[in-house]
């Protein structure tokens, strides 16, 4: 990590990030004999409460490492989950495959929820006309909504996810935002938005709190109970589920690959690789000259970017001399616009609470 992110404080131990880091290790993850143990007992729990079900569990799928693994592993562990899938219509063709390959060999069924287009793209352009950074919020919130919406129509409260703290343990919060904050969606909608949303999945904060709370909701984080290897679970799923890899971490999805690669370096200056590659050198699955050294590289040295720009002007409906003009206007912080941060923030025992009783089962 370096200085793109404002908040940074360096120590003798290198910077807050990475004492933030060895913290979360420390608490969240749970290796060798004690993860094995801990994670037996996770599945007996899911497997028990699944009895007489279609679906023990729900799982999210998009088609990269994190998530392609959790399938992998379910279904090692005799889990019987139900795949879901999020289409907001910037799927790449390797994602498509990686889900499809995955889930044929794995015997899962797929449940995909196809978001209606003119809403979505109207939502995705409001916030990159609030020039503020965190623009996967309406892909992220929706995809929490989607899978608690399913988890409940299946009948069962626990949702695999793939969200990790080995690999994933690093990101200021300069660079992203809260995505379950729906009054903040709604606000940047309202004010940049020309489409009413009808059908996109939504959750409000109240709601997310009270089913977890009452246990209709069990976040399981599955990787946080093994000895997560990136590069060694991306050798497994090459050689056994036919996956292929797509150039950097979220790139299955083409909006994203555009908006990591060029949009947030080219607007707010800061290259969110940085902080997936210190994860990985805290987590000493590479070493910090390999992180430099991918750090010289363009972001789309593998990628052609003069093709995925036409593709998402053309997609948007944007001429280039528009997306100029949005890359040219001032930055905002999300909280310039109205939000819920400071309930999220100030309730800060009951989200530590909360947390345990989401993480745990």
């Amino acid at each position: 990590m370096d200085t793109s992110d404002p908040d940074i404080v360096f120590n003798d131990e290198g910077c807050n990030h990475c004492t933030r880091y060895f913290s979360r290790v420390a608490n969240e993850v749970h290796r060798g004999a004690e993860g094995e143990t801990m994670l037996a007992q996770v599945v007996e729990r899911i497997r028990a409460e699944g009895k007489g079900k279609d679906y023990d569990c729900v799982t999210g799928v998009s088609g990269g490492v994190d998530s392609t693994y959790v399938i992998y592993k379910l279904k090692e562990l005799g889990l019987r989950p139900l795949a879901v899938h999020f289409d907001n219509g910037w799927n790449s063709e390797l994602a498509v495959n990686n889900i499809k390959h995955a889930l044929d060999k794995l015997g899962i069924d797929l449940h995909t929820y196809v978001v209606d287009w003119e809403e979505f793209k109207d939502l995705q352009m409001s916030f990159l006309r609030a020039s503020v950074p965190n623009c996967e919020i309406p892909t992220d919130h929706a995809i929490t909504a989607t899978l608690l919406n399913t988890a409940k129509r299946v009948g069962t409260p626990y949702v695999i996810n793939g969200s990790n703290v080995v690999t994933e343990g690093i990101l200021p919060i300069s660079w992203v935002y809260y995505s379950h904050d729906l009054k903040h969606l709604r606000a940047v909608h309202s004010r940049f938005g020309k489409t009413r949303l009808k059908t996109f999945p939504r959750i409000g904060l109240p709601s997310f709190t009270l089913r977890i709370l009452t246990g209709n909701y069990r976040m399981v984080n599955l990787l946080n109970y093994l000895d997560y290897d990136k590069a060694a679970a991306m050798r497994v799923m090459q050689d056994e589920l036919g996956w292929q890899y797509y150039g950097g971490k979220h790139y299955e999805s083409v909006y994203t690959r555009w908006y990591q690669g060029y949009y947030l370096p080219t607007k707010f200056g800061f290259d969110k690789r940085r902080a997936h590659l210190s994860a990985l050198v805290c987590a000493g699955q590479i070493t910090r000259q390999q992180g430099l050294d991918e750090m010289e590289h363009d972001p789309y040295a593998s990628n052609d970017l003069a093709s995925d720009m036409e593709f998402v002007l053309k997609k948007f409906g944007m001429t280039r001399a528009e997306l100029d003009a949005i890359i040219a206007a001032p930055n905002h912080k999300h909280t310039d616009y109205p939000n819920q941060s400071q309930f999220i923030e100030g309730l800060s025992g009951l989200r530590a609470y909360i947390r345990r009783r989401a993480k745990s089962i």
